[in-house]
């Protein structure tokens, strides 16, 4: 701003302070906030200013001033002038402020920001998120056009789809009984515009699910970058076509580095590449999730062949792993002992450890272990000085969960998720099918319009549950940090191999006609070939702001129950609205 120049300013008051002689008001608008001198010979500027608090909307006209350099402000970009008031208006009051509307200070409870969004949404850091959110989709939008894509948008009111979670379901006042559905992902919309002959499409997507939020996913509705290429056969070519897109937003919109400190993963990398494809089955096996953090390594070493002949019962088990948590001898026996009721409250009987300090191993178990083994376990882990090693020893499937979980809390706790920091990686070759162990059969493992590896002729060959469930699709996942961004692939455009997923699990091609008719009606007038992805905007956008609650960086989010507190929604409706849509409320008993 000039010096000496004379200007109009609204904004809120965000502090006031009365010296006596003099009253400053620092006023906030949009993109920053400016001191205003009011002195009193100005009797009716003055005489309104000492009435203001905070959060009053005022207009202010004055002069532009350098502040005295002893009252210079450096923690403000407006810190070295003042306005000099001549004319003070009120535009409008504030109550009293249920909820604080700065950074600093006291930080309001969530329930009551979420209630009071719109005054919470008035913090900086808010204010900069939302417009960080949209120099976001600024920089997504840019690069889909600079691939060829064409934006299109998808309905909004559609058909029930199996997704892997629950619809939103909206009767239908005209067609009695009747129900749309609110779209998980706009999945079948985008594969008849492949059908439909567009090249390459994407849309900004509102997706639906109802599913119970958590700390990393939103409740009900959520923003999906969708997008879907035709004459598609490889999902190389989509993991190609997205990947700068991922690059670009880590180093160049975050300005954080890319790590990878996983020896395992480092050779899944491809060449003149720098993010690995890693197999689902190996990210299991050697991480435990299929949503490994590569910041660090700590990966899950097999160790049953050292144990092979042990004589220590608690190692006579189908599957010993073990994790070397580096800098980790050091930790007190409280501290084990949370990671051993955690070890037991995920199945696992307890959690036998070695500490190496002092140049020795120290342990409970030594006692029950050959000298063979001792020397065995440390060769393999790799351990040294400072080191400490964790077991698991049940089923492989069991141990992989204990310890993956292990692996993510140790991280936690020694501190090696370093916020400057983003490691990526695809995960890839998917089971199709997966066990329904509370149904006791077999179902999809993500859902059915992946197209599996092998097509038709591996679902022909597969006779037994067994075979069954080692096809693979040609799936794929985008994973940052430990989070799950994205998920993708080669769909099944053949009306033969879906009637074929199908019957594998008991469904006749008379169901698969009454689900997805029109889709599979489509592919019947010369369906290209085609893939595409679906990168999660809300959660990447959580990770490279540094967030770890998702609900910090969107605008209006519901609570942990499902409930936006702001607008009382969910809500009754009365019995009008009822009758109109043929709906009736029964009492819960029934």
């Amino acid at each position: 701003m000039e010096v000496g120049k004379e200007i109009e300013i609204s904004g809120w008051v965000n502090s006031r302070r009365d010296h006596g002689g003099l009253i400053f008001i620092d006023l906030r608008d949009f993109k920053g906030i400016l001191q205003l001198v009011v002195t009193p010979e100005n009797k009716e500027a003055f005489s309104l200013a000492e009435t203001v608090r905070d959060e009053f909307v005022l207009k202010a006209r004055g002069v532009i001033r350098k502040r005295e350099p002893e009252l210079v402000n450096p923690n403000i970009p407006t810190g070295d002038i003042e306005l000099v008031v001549s004319e003070l208006k009120l535009i409008n009051r504030s109550e009293p402020l249920p909820v604080n509307t700065h950074d600093d200070g006291d930080k309001s409870s969530e329930e009551m920001r979420l209630k009071y969004r719109f005054l919470d949404l008035r913090r900086p850091s808010m204010q900069r998120r939302l417009k960080r959110r949209s120099e976001y989709y600024r920089v997504i939008r840019d690069y889909m056009y600079s691939r060829g894509f064409t934006e299109i948008t998808t309905p909004i009111l559609a058909n029930s789809s199996p997704e892997g979670a629950r619809d939103f379901l909206v009767p239908s006042r005209l067609h009695p009984g009747k129900f749309y559905a609110l779209p998980q992902a706009p999945q079948q919309f985008k594969q008849l515009l492949m059908v439909g002959g567009v090249e390459k499409y994407f849309q900004i997507a509102p997706c639906f699910r109802d599913e119970d939020p958590r700390a990393d996913r939103l409740y009900g509705d959520f923003y999906q970058l969708d997008f879907e290429m035709s004459f598609v056969e490889d999902g190389e070519v989509v993991r190609k076509e997205i990947e700068p897109l991922y690059i670009k937003l880590v180093t160049e919109f975050a300005e954080k580095k890319i790590v990878l400190r996983s020896e395992v993963a480092k050779a899944y990398v491809p060449e003149d590449d720098i993010v690995p494809r890693i197999p689902y089955e190996v990210s299991m096996d050697t991480y435990g999730v299929d949503k490994p953090d590569l910041r660090y390594g700590m990966e899950l070493i097999d160790l049953t062949d050292v144990f092979s002949k042990t004589e220590f019962k608690v190692f006579k088990q189908p599957c010993v792993k073990a994790l070397c948590v580096k800098g980790a001898a050091g930790l007190t026996r409280r501290e084990i002992d949370e990671f051993t009721e955690k070890a037991r409250k995920l199945g696992a009987g307890g959690l036998a450890y070695i500490l190496y300090s002092d140049g020795e191993a120290k342990s409970p178990i030594l006692k029950f272990m050959s000298e063979e083994e001792i020397a065995g376990v440390r060769e393999r882990m790799g351990a040294e000085d400072g080191d400490a090693v964790f077991f698991g020893a049940d089923t492989r499937d069991l141990v992989n969960k204990v310890l993956g979980q292990l692996r993510i809390a140790f991280a936690d706790h020694m501190g090696l998720k370093k916020s400057d920091e983003v490691s990526l990686a695809w995960i890839v070759d998917f089971p199709f099918y997966e066990w329904d162990e509370k149904n006791k059969k077999i179902d999809f493992g993500h859902n059915p319009f992946s197209m599996p590896k092998g097509g038709l002729a591996a679902l022909e060959a597969a006779k037994t549950d067994e075979e069954k469930l080692a096809i693979k699709a040609d799936q794929y996942d985008m994973v940052m940090n430990g989070y799950e961004c994205a998920s993708g692939a080669v769909r099944n455009y053949n009306p033969e191999i879906m009637f074929k997923v199908f019957n594998i699990l008991g469904h006749n091609n008379e169901y698969v006609e009454a689900r997805f008719g029109g889709m599979l009606n489509a592919f019947k007038f010369g369906a290209p070939p085609h893939a595409g992805c679906a990168p999660g905007l809300d959660r990447i956008f959580m990770i490279l702001e540094d967030e770890e609650n998702i609900r910090d960086v969107v605008a209006f989010p519901k609570n942990g129950n499902g409930v936006d507190l702001m607008m009382d929604s969910p809500s009754s409706v009365d019995k009008e609205q009822l009758d109109e849509a043929h709906l009736a409320i029964l009492p819960e008993d029934e």
